[in-house]
């Protein structure tokens, strides 16, 4: 069964940085945009950052929220997805997930909270 493994949320405070990673348990994130959602209390869920299918060094497109902060990353070898998340702000606090980009996503992950507070 494929699974979703987000990890490496935790509190900063306001300017800090923190790394996210999703660990996958299949290949697909070689065959699939793969995106990093976040969703905040009340609040839908929303896509944050994505990434292209193929190779490593795929193009990437980010929300206006986080354009120039944060940037995702993947390792198919290591059936990996990053979102490194730099000038983190109050209202980056959220529970963070990754997911291929899609009508059809995989089952969600438990997913990491990111909390950013001083």
């Amino acid at each position: 069964q494929v699974q979703l493994v987000e990890s490496g949320g935790g509190l900063v405070q306001p300017g800090g940085s923190l790394r996210l990673s999703c660990a996958a348990s299949g290949s697909f994130i070689f065959f699939n945009d793969m995106g990093w959602y976040r969703q905040a209390p009340g609040k839908q869920r929303e896509l944050v950052a994505r990434i292209s299918s193929g190779s490593s060094g795929g193009s990437t497109d980010y929300a206006e929220s986080v354009k120039g902060r944060f940037t995702i990353s993947k390792d198919n070898g290591k059936k990996a997805v990053y979102l490194q998340m730099n000038s983190l702000k109050p209202e980056d606090t959220a529970v963070y997930y990754c997911n291929k980009v899609s009508a059809t996503p995989l089952r969600w992950g438990q997913g990491t909270q990111v909390t950013v507070s001083s």
